[in-house]
This record gives C-alpha cells, structure tokens and sequence, in this order.
C-alpha cells in the first residue's frame, strides 16, 4: 500500500510537470472564474519609505471581470495588480504567449513558473512571471513589471478560500520611486531624500478575512462614491 502511494506521488507529479505553460495558465483561469463576484474585510498595513500611514481598514469589492471598489474611512494604499489586473490580464486570451520557466519550490511549495508576455502595445503589464501551485491551481507569487507602476512583487498566502483561490494575505513589494500613492498622500517620493541609502522599495501587507462570495453585487454600486 505504502509503495501504491508514493507510485501515485510520482506519476500526479510528472502530470503537473509535463503541462505546458498554456495548459497550467488555462486550469487557472478556471479556477478564477469560479469567482463571480466577492466582498472581503481587509487591513492595509504599508510600509512605504518617508510616508507615515496608520494600518486601516477597509472593505473590498470584486465582480468579474474587472470591478473592483474599496471602502474605507481612512487612506487605502491599496494596488490593484494583486486583486484584479493579473486575472483580467491573463482572461484576454490571444493578447499574450506564455513561456516555461522550469520549476521552483517556495515555502515549501513545488510551483511551475510561467513568464506570460504581451503581444500587444496598450498592454499596462509589459512582464508578468507568476509562480504557480498547479496541484491546487494557485498563484503563489507574482512579479509584475508594469508600464505605470514599475516593478511589483507579490506573495500569496491561501487559508479558508483556498477552494476558490482566494488569498487570506497578500504581500506587495513596490517601487517606490514608481509606485503611484493615492493623491490624499501628499509626498515626492523622488524629490524628498536623495540619500543613496534610502530604501527604494515598500511593502504592503493585507490581511482578508469574512468574504462574502457569489452572492450578487450590483453593477450601479460600483458608479456610486463611497
């Protein structure tokens, strides 16, 4: 019995690892799109150099393919590129080729790594390497480099939602110089210190929990103002 197991190890194994990169991209999007739409409570803790944000909590909504609003009483630094850009990004099939970059375990996770580049110029995401658990069908990281924002770092972390995909942490690590700060945060980020010491780039950790999946979310609710 002990040998029938670890058989049935190796033989599921050399399936994930003879997937093509269109294939695991494919199975992925599916698990996406079992995602309609969700509501989720999040606190935002950023660490940006030369700015002083207090942790803040918000409430974010979601509805495919690319509606996404976030409530809160304080200042969001919140990006989009880990809730809704790479998904919709990756949705535009025929507008990007994907390309194997072997394999690499992270926290302890085999993942296959796929580099998905765009064949198209109006295209926000110039390189996206995504770092993918295809036993499970989820991103583990992400490192985007972005025509608007620089280079973006992203680390999931999957508990209650794992069935549909939903992280329960998601880490960015930013550009500083690049990254675009909501316009309530008055600061010049390029102008502010010039030591060469000074760190070039920031964190932002959020913490989800209580999603509300699948239960209808209004299109006109995403047009009105907080």
């Amino acid at each position: 019995m002990k040998n029938f197991l670890i058989i049935s190890f190796l033989f599921f194994s050399f399936l994930s690892l003879g997937q093509t990169p269109d294939q695991i991209i494919a199975q992925l999007l599916t698990k996406i799109n079992l995602v309609k739409d969700y509501s989720v409570t999040a606190n935002i803790k950023a660490d940006i150099p030369m700015i002083k944000i207090l942790p803040v909590n918000a409430t974010i909504y979601f509805k495919q393919k690319d509606k996404f609003k976030v409530v809160s009483k304080g200042i969001a630094i919140l990006p989009k590129q880990g809730f809704t850009d790479v998904s919709t990004f990756l949705s535009k099939k025929g507008t990007y080729v994907c390309v194997d970059g072997g394999t690499k375990v992270l926290n302890g996770i085999l993942t296959n790594m796929v580099t998905v580049i765009p064949i198209v110029e109006n295209s926000d995401i110039v390189l996206a390497k995504l770092w993918i658990d295809t036993k499970r069908k989820l991103i583990i990281k992400t490192d985007l480099t972005t025509r608007g924002s620089g280079s973006v770092t992203i680390d999931y972390q999957y508990a209650a939602q794992v069935a549909y995909g939903l992280p329960d942490q998601i880490i960015f690590t930013v550009d500083v110089k690049k990254f675009k700060m909501p316009k309530s945060v008055s600061v010049n980020v390029n102008q502010s210190n010039t030591n060469s010491t000074q760190k070039k780039t920031g964190t932002i950790t959020i913490k989800l929990s209580s999603y509300s999946i699948n239960k209808g979310i209004n299109d006109q609710f995403f047009k009105t103002k907080n």
